[in-house]
């Protein structure tokens, strides 16, 4: 699907690309509006329609002109507003709900003066705030547009040619353009994610952990016992470090309950054991040669050989320093995550989605020796590191980190080498690790380091350490990752007790069970296609602008696609509509996907599911498609459509007024022929 909606929008574009310009002028207009800029992801999609200039679609310089004349003219607005309502507006909604961004934006300012609205331009945060605080101080006009004038000429440039040259490298790429660029997208969308989490929880959690560790500490202090007063010491506010490690307990807390949730997913095969099944297909399917040589690259960089020479560098570098202490505990977080990582995967003996990666202890699955033992390392790392270091040098160093620890995580589900849930378990189980041993390392006087020179030394490690190893094993893991070839089941006996083995029910990503699979079809989905053809069954409407949004409105029925639906991690090969007849707000949707599953004769089995959906128009101003609940009628009129087939009772599955259990069976004529 989502290659299908880049290939409708592009074409779009290509006749409208005047929409495009006039798209990036208020894109880069709105970047520069106090508050808006803050929401609107305005250059990541200027980078998104840059991409598009080599092939045509848009072109350099209309796209240039509107993202410099936008941003010109944005921070004239903002200097207008704050020229002319001065600090009161301030004071209005929306602004007064972000009093700490405002007050992070006048300490930028008044620490580069006039300077600060070109340096403000390519600062996330505080670039939609300085040009009104330049407005409300007084800066001169001519000054200020000087400046906006001078960084609106590089910044737009800067963000344009980025995008151009994106576009260009997968341009190159050929036929894997389109499973790159959706790599891509799930890779951004990931990192999003989990950004926007971790802004949420610094935010909301860390506030609601204060006051409960304010209440925490008054309890402490109303009672004389032992536990009262190690409670008391550790959240004592006059402590140096008593807040970062309340909080330290409060992560502590969350990332066991992660943890300890998967590992009872995994035992008890519940939904997450599905999902990981799902995802695990969904994602072998856009692997392309590209995206695997860079992914290897990456999980060759987290690999034993590295993590060992990385933990050594900085064990002598701490010995050298004399920091005993600190380099006890270095050899302990590394060494012990590694250990008890293996410990639990003996313990539980959980196969990897391929079984032939590894060999002995390696051979096991949950969670991923590669996400535990990194997590720890640079987690470890980035800590011993930011204490050395100034408060505005410590955030990058912290996404540094993280950055690594999230792509070597992501490498090692898109090779296939680990399941969803041993990648986000063994992520879970080394910050578990991390902070209980930062826990005790922070209560006691902290060593004098160099936080430069340790810096510098794990990144020679890492980079010597990490070439080495992919200059000697890239060839060698190119083909113990190659994309496994899902072996073919073949099914002799199909249309007596063969059919039994697909799936009854229809799992999407999160491993839930949604409508089951009532049909199944042996043959090619063309001859499905032109058999029920001929009884109304047609292709559904194709995604465009026009239809897309007619979501959003309260448009004729005729023109809402179908959404697609997941199915053990693949998207539906073939999807067919049908009108019923006695209401032209409902409507027969088909869905047929494939499986691993063949006839003794070569002929591929399919799974489907045929389903009722139900249009409405709430208020008469959005539209809203529901499935029905009863299974039966619509797999009724598909078998009298389709003439010849059967109808099988399943053995394996509870029957109820929504589906009797029932599973129909058809099959290409020239195929298969029916009983």
């Amino acid at each position: 699907m989502l290659a299908s909606l880049i290939a409708v929008a592009t074409d779009w574009l290509s006749a409208h690309s005047h929409i495009a310009y006039f798209a990036v002028f208020l894109l880069a207009f709105s970047e520069s509006i106090p508050i808006v800029g803050v929401v609107v992801p305005g250059t990541a999609v200027i980078l998104a329609l840059s991409a598009l200039v080599p092939s045509g679609v848009v072109k350099l310089w209309p796209l240039l002109m509107a993202a410099t004349t936008g941003s010109i003219v944005g921070d004239g607005v903002s200097f207008w507003l704050g020229h002319r309502y001065h600090r009161a507006i301030l004071g209005r909604w929306p602004l007064n709900r972000y009093p700490e961004l405002i007050e992070r934006s006048e300490a930028f300012f008044g620490r580069h003066g006039d300077k600060s609205v070109f340096i403000a331009r390519f600062a996330p945060g505080v670039r939609a705030f300085v040009p009104l605080l330049a407005g409300m101080f007084g800066m001169s006009a001519r000054r200020f547009y000087a400046v906006n004038i001078a960084s609106a000429l590089v910044w737009a440039p800067s963000h344009i040619l980025s995008g151009v040259l994106f576009g260009a490298t997968f341009r190159a790429l050929g036929a894997a353009a389109k499973p790159a660029a959706i790599l891509v997208v799930v890779l951004v969308a990931a990192g999003w994610v989990l950004w926007s989490l971790v802004r949420w929880a610094l935010r909301r959690v860390v506030p609601l952990a204060d006051a409960g560790f304010t209440r925490l500490r008054g309890w402490a202090e109303g009672r004389d016992s032992r536990l009262s007063r190690g409670i008391g010491r550790l959240l004592d506010p006059a402590g140096s470090e008593a807040r970062v490690l309340a909080l330290m307990l409060a992560f502590l807390a969350g990332a066991a309950w992660v943890f300890l949730g998967i590992l009872e997913d995994v035992v008890n095969g519940d939904p997450l054991v599905l999902a990981d099944h799902a995802i695990y297909r969904a994602l072998q399917d856009i692997r392309t040669p590209a995206a695997d040589a860079v992914m290897i690259g990456i999980t060759e960089l987290g690999d034993a050989r590295v993590v060992v020479a990385v933990t050594a560098v900085v064990f002598v570098w701490l010995a050298w320093e004399r920091a005993w202490h600190t380099a006890a505990f270095w050899l302990v977080a590394v060494a012990g995550a590694s250990a008890l990582n293996t410990v639990i995967k003996v313990t539980l003996h959980r196969v990897r989605p391929d079984e032939l990666l590894y060999s002995g202890w390696s051979a096991f699955s949950f969670p991923s020796g590669h996400s535990t033992t990194n997590m720890v390392l640079y987690g470890f790392l980035a800590v011993l590191v930011a204490r050395g270091l100034r408060p505005s040098l410590r955030v990058p160093v912290a996404l540094a980190a993280l950055t690594l620890i999230f792509l070597i995580a992501v490498s090692r589900l898109y090779l296939g080498a680990h399941w969803f849930s041993d990648v986000v378990g063994g992520a879970a189980f080394g910050s578990t690790w991390l902070t209980l041993l930062g826990l005790f390392y922070l209560r006691r006087p902290a060593e004098l380091i160099s936080s430069p020179s340790l810096l510098a030394a794990a990144c020679a490690a890492l980079l010597l350490a990490g070439s080495a190893n992919i200059f000697q094993n890239h060839t060698i893991d190119v083909q113990r990752y190659a994309v496994q070839q899902r072996a073919e089941t073949v099914v002799a006996d199909w249309q007596t007790t063969g059919w039994q083995r697909l799936s009854a029910w229809r799992v999407d990503l999160t491993g839930e069970a949604e409508e089951p699979l009532t049909f199944q079809w042996a043959g090619s989905p063309q001859a499905l296609q032109d058999s029920l053809g001929k009884d109304g069954w047609t292709p559904p409407v194709g995604w465009s602008t026009a239809t897309a949004t007619a979501w959003l409105t309260a448009s004729g029925d005729a023109a809402i696609p179908v959404l697609p639906s997941f199915a053990s991690g693949r998207l539906p090969e073939l999807t067919l509509v049908r009108p019923l007849a006695v209401s032209s707000a409902s409507r027969l949707v088909l869905r047929l996907w494939a499986t691993d599953t063949q006839l003794a004769d070569g002929t591929p089995l399919w799974t489907g599911s045929v389903v009722e959906e139900r249009i409405r128009h709430p208020l008469s101003l959005i539209t809203v498609v529901s499935t029905q609940p009863d299974f039966n009628a619509p797999r009724q009129a598909l078998a009298q459509s389709l003439g010849s087939a059967s109808l099988k009772p399943r053995a394996d599955t509870d029957t109820s007024a929504a589906w009797d259990g029932r599973v129909l069976l058809g099959a290409e004529a020239s195929r298969t022929p029916m009983p």
